[in-house]
């Protein structure tokens, strides 16, 4: 079985665009990219109610390619309706590229130009086919890969969520493997770099979090001409113990546990009451001899044991879980937000099984996380616990320009 070792998502406006019409989702086990479309930012309401929809499916699909459809097939509804409803919005569509990382493989579905890709045994491979017009027309053989990249219209996509009332989806299901490390990404990031050049970097780092900024940073050298936006994701196989199977917080003592008996000191009425007389003494007159006390059942006792070791359990979990609530309450950290700016987050920096995040936002910048420099990056997102005040000082004093950026 395997399981996610590590993911970082990361998204930036680039060097020549005002805003940022990306968005994503950062939900393990499903992750997702849409790159918006239209004007007056009716792009960036299009990429979000896409992974909004996705993200509303939940992530415990017994049919994850057939989920991811359907997913996609409602966004498309709901971004075309409110196209046609809302004059400023007319026109709006995304692309949406989405993962789900289930026990042995992976599933992708694809509209529009946004891109998976595998990374296995420092071996970059496409899993996507571009819907746009440059890639329909190197399938025809009518273009050349390098003739693509300066090709007048290698922007103009032929399929996406939104333009149309219904919408062909592309939905794959590959075979996974411990070690693989697999990249959603906006066209921002493959409008920028060569495949060659994504395969150099994503080798030259193991942290998700590197590759991700370094992917980012390169795309903005290169000229950072549109939105950039990246979800790496790293696999492992599943270990015993580990967050992916949570182990109890606490254990009782094993006869408790198991409802046996427990060792207790011998007292016998009877044998008192039948002891011979102390030899060269009077008879004695006998005594009416004490009635034997009835003792429980064996089944009875055990009942009566387990209902106390659930009640014990059951104080000693509530009282870990105020433990950790008032816990959460008081520690802070510094990361990312979907977006990619630095901010600070109230409560401890980990993902339970099923998506429960221990943490809150508690503070966005408006720092990109992209503009630091490497010393920068190490001393603030690092998931270091510290108090409010300090986390808020960092913050501050790296958006009044005294931490340095890039």
């Amino acid at each position: 079985m395997l399981a996610v070792a590590e993911h970082y998502a990361i998204t930036d406006t680039g060097r020549q665009r005002r805003a940022n019409e990306d968005s994503l989702l950062d939900r393990c086990p499903l992750f997702a990219v849409a790159d918006g479309m239209g004007g007056a930012q009716a792009g960036e309401v299009a990429s979000r109610i896409a992974v909004e929809v996705l993200g509303e499916a939940g992530t415990d699909f017994s049919d994850p390619r057939q989920a991811l459809i359907e997913s996609a097939k409602r966004a498309n509804a709901r971004i075309y309706e409110l196209s046609h409803r809302d004059a400023a919005h007319a026109g709006m569509g995304t692309t949406m590229t989405a993962l789900y990382v289930g026990e042995r493989e992976v599933t992708v579905a694809h509209v529009g130009d946004s891109r998976a890709y595998r990374m296995r045994d420092g071996q970059l491979e496409r899993l996507t086919e571009d819907h746009s017009l440059v890639d329909e027309l190197i399938r025809q053989g009518r273009l050349t890969p390098e003739e693509a990249e300066e090709h007048p219209q290698r922007s103009i996509i032929t399929r996406a969520l939104g333009p149309e009332a219904s919408v062909l989806v592309d939905a794959h299901t590959f075979p996974a493997e411990a070690g693989d490390v697999y990249m959603i990404c906006s066209d921002g990031l493959t409008g920028m770099l060569s495949e060659q050049l994504l395969a150099e970097i994503l080798n030259e780092h193991l942290s998700m979090r590197d590759a991700a900024v370094a992917l980012v940073q390169a795309a903005n050298e290169a000229g950072g001409r549109d939105n950039i936006t990246a979800v790496l994701v790293r696999l492992e196989q599943a270990q015993s113990g580990s967050m992916q199977s949570l182990e109890p917080l606490f254990t009782l003592p094993d006869g408790l546990a198991q409802g046996q008996e427990q060792p207790t000191r011998a007292h016998s009425a009877t044998a008192l009451a039948e002891a011979p007389p102390t030899l060269g003494s009077a008879q004695q007159p006998q005594l009416p001899r004490a009635p034997a006390p009835q003792r429980e059942p064996a089944h009875g006792r055990r009942r009566r044991r387990s209902r106390v070791a659930t009640i014990i359990a059951a104080v000693v979990l509530a009282l870990l879980v105020v433990a950790a609530y008032l816990t959460m309450q008081s520690v802070f950290f510094i990361g990312t937000n979907a977006r990619g700016e630095v901010t600070i987050f109230r409560g401890l920096p980990y993902v339970l099984p099923g998506g429960i995040r221990l943490y809150t936002t508690d503070y966005v910048s408006g720092v990109s996380a992209a503009s630091l420099t490497p010393q920068s990056r190490r001393t603030l997102l690092n998931n270091a616990l510290r108090s409010e005040e300090n986390a808020g000082e960092l913050v501050r004093a790296l958006e009044l320009g005294r931490l340095s950026g890039g």
